[in-house]
């Protein structure tokens, strides 16, 4: 009999262990719901904050045109999106080595310069 009593013992302690586990773990998700919530719109008010200055650089550098056969690698850095000064240096290197670039076009056959970036580009280059 005294088997029988802590099989039901454990048994109702497991059962009890399961149900209590599951309904705290339901408060949890409620509240990751909750703060996932918050955080989409922070994000969202983040990324406008973020579009806004985009906008704002965006505005200040359209005016900005540079030569590609004549700038320094600072300021192809500075006038061109997605170019920092090692790639822009790149294009420095590539002109002192093979002359000054025919085309647009030509400074996709420089390392780390890609088609799309040179797309991108197209408004802030002249030659």
């Amino acid at each position: 009999m005294k088997r029988g009593i802590k099989a039901l013992f454990i048994t109702l302690a497991i059962a009890t262990a399961g149900m209590s586990f599951s309904a705290l773990a339901a408060t949890p998700v409620a509240k990751t719901h909750a703060t996932s919530s918050a955080a989409d719109s922070t994000a969202t008010s983040a990324s406008a904050q973020t579009k806004a200055k985009a906008t704002v650089k965006a505005s200040d550098e359209e005016g900005t045109q540079v030569s590609i056969n004549s700038a320094s690698a600072e300021d192809l850095a500075h006038a061109m999106n997605g170019v920092g000064l090692k790639k822009a240096q790149a294009i420095v290197a590539y002109r002192d080595e093979y002359g000054p670039f025919k085309t647009l076009d030509d400074l996709k056959q420089v390392p780390g310069i890609g088609s799309s970036l040179v797309e991108r580009n197209l408004t802030h280059l002249t030659l």
